[in-house]
């Protein structure tokens, strides 16, 4: 599924929920289906900065899409990390850095989450975006 695709399905989804209270419930429940996350890549390397949990994301390559594993120690933040891998892991170096960051905002996200949340998701897609950049960057090189 595209990001942009991904992001429709995630608009669709809260549209379900009249009160935050449910969405949080929701969000909380995509976090608790993530995958595993491989214990060698609970490092430093891979700690996102910026956030006050402690949060992992390791990219990894197939073929010409980025994939990503993440993990946090938080329940909430873990929820959000499940909604930033819908939109982003199998997509495109291209795709993730053509698509805008402000469907946090138009998803409510923005205006429901304590300001350290915000910034701890605006760091979380910052990290993902500079993977992202890399990994288009290399591909550039290779076939020039």
């Amino acid at each position: 599924m595209s990001p942009s695709a991904a992001i429709n399905q995630l608009a669709d989804d809260f549209a379900l929920f009249s009160d935050w209270e449910d969405k949080y419930a929701y969000i909380i429940d995509l976090g608790k289906h993530l995958r595993p996350y491989p214990e060698q890549y609970r490092t430093d390397e891979f700690k996102v900065r910026g956030c006050q949990s402690q949060v992992w994301l390791h990219p990894h390559v197939e073929g010409n899409t980025v994939h990503f594993d993440a993990d946090s120690d938080a329940v909430i933040v873990r929820g959000l990390i499940a909604l930033l891998m819908r939109v982003y892991d199998g997509a495109t170096a291209k795709e993730i850095l053509d698509t805008p960051t402000d469907f946090v905002r138009t998803l409510g996200l923005a205006d429901h989450l304590s300001q350290n949340r915000a910034n701890g998701l605006a760091a979380m897609l910052k990290q993902i975006h500079l993977y992202a950049l890399a990994v288009q960057s290399r591909l550039e090189s290779a076939s020039s």
